[in-house]
């Protein structure tokens, strides 16, 4: 009885183990943004999820983004307006494309 006790006791703990390790494949949202110049930095936001990422020559890619549905912000410097756009859906493993922004004084 109490190897049997044991024996359960590994198992829940190497299939613990092995799904602690399972990976989840995120996804990213990408796009381009104009004026260049105007652009400093690109946010993404969902319920659970806060990310950023540069902006360079216009154009943005932010990674690591779990599957859902984001709000994506343009940071942008004097003239220039923040601008942003919501209900962007990223799919497990894949690169959202969002369209042109453009950004308003």
């Amino acid at each position: 009885m109490k190897q049997m006790k044991l024996s359960l006791m590994a198992l829940g703990i190497a299939t613990a183990g092995f799904f602690a390790f399972t990976s989840i494949d995120t996804g990213s949202i990408k796009g381009k943004v104009s004026p260049a110049e105007g652009a400093v930095q690109a946010w993404a936001m969902s319920a659970t999820d806060t990310l950023k990422a540069p902006i360079d020559n216009g154009m943005y890619e932010i990674p690591g983004a779990k599957a859902g549905i984001y709000k994506l912000v343009i940071e942008a410097k004097p003239p220039f307006k923040n601008a942003a756009k919501e209900g962007i859906s990223v799919a497990e493993g894949q690169a959202t494309e969002v369209a042109e922004i453009i950004l308003e004084k």
